[in-house]
């Protein structure tokens, strides 16, 4: 059974959406998911109204309630689940993590998981560092393609905080890898941290045989 909070968010969501609208966002996502046809700028202002302060679950429920909504069917419930999570990122409790990797590797896809890696992963290793090694090292070893992109775009919004001997790491862990969404990770985390340190960034990918795919999008700016 479902917590009111949960059955309240069901009933709106349900009262929206655009069936057209739905079919096309699912080619969008190689037919992938269900959705109900709610367009981003509708979703918006419906999550604005569901996450008003005085809405705002309790920190002790969220994990229940995001995981109520993440069975879900409706991509557009997983979307706002994420958008709940949003809200708790910079306080992240410390068992969390666990809870973070069970969403990314369950109804997969980039839309989820790299808002998961970037936002409540990045924030929550930046909480609590010590978690860091263990984790990373599980996700790497994992085979699971979606928790080893993880590793590699975590640290998309540190900017000159990048540990970038962990993120080399990382990169020379995969560079053999044959996956798109693993080869473009790397250079996506390449190009990002290329903003702050560019010559450190070429130097790396002129003495390293990373993939053709990641160097182009890793030196995408490059002059």
């Amino acid at each position: 059974m479902n917590s009111p909070y949960t059955n309240e968010v069901l009933e709106i969501f349900m009262n929206h959406g655009n069936p057209v609208e739905a079919i096309s966002m699912a080619k969008y996502m190689k037919n992938k998911f269900e959705y109900r046809g709610i367009k981003s700028p509708e979703r918006k202002e419906i999550t604005k109204q569901l996450l008003d302060r005085s809405r705002i679950p309790s920190i002790n429920d969220i994990t229940t309630i995001v995981d109520e909504l993440w069975e879900h069917p409706c991509r557009e419930v997983q979307y706002f689940a994420l958008d709940i999570l949003q809200k708790f990122s910079k306080n992240p409790e410390i068992e969390w993590i666990s809870f973070y990797e069970n969403l990314m590797t369950r109804k997969s896809w980039w839309d989820t998981v790299d808002e998961i890696a970037a936002w409540q992963v990045g924030d929550y290793f930046k909480a609590y560092p010590q978690q860091i090694p263990a984790s990373i090292k599980s996700w790497l070893d994992s085979e699971n393609m979606w928790l080893q992109r993880t590793c590699l775009i975590f640290q998309l919004r540190y900017g000159k905080t990048t540990d970038f001997g962990l993120l080399k790491s990382c990169i020379l862990h995969l560079a053999n890898s044959k996956e798109f969404f693993i080869q473009k990770a790397i250079g996506w985390s390449l190009r990002q941290y290329y903003r702050v340190e560019p010559e450190i960034v070429f130097d790396f990918v002129q003495s390293h045989n990373l993939p053709n795919l990641s160097i182009r999008e890793a030196l995408k700016h490059h002059q």
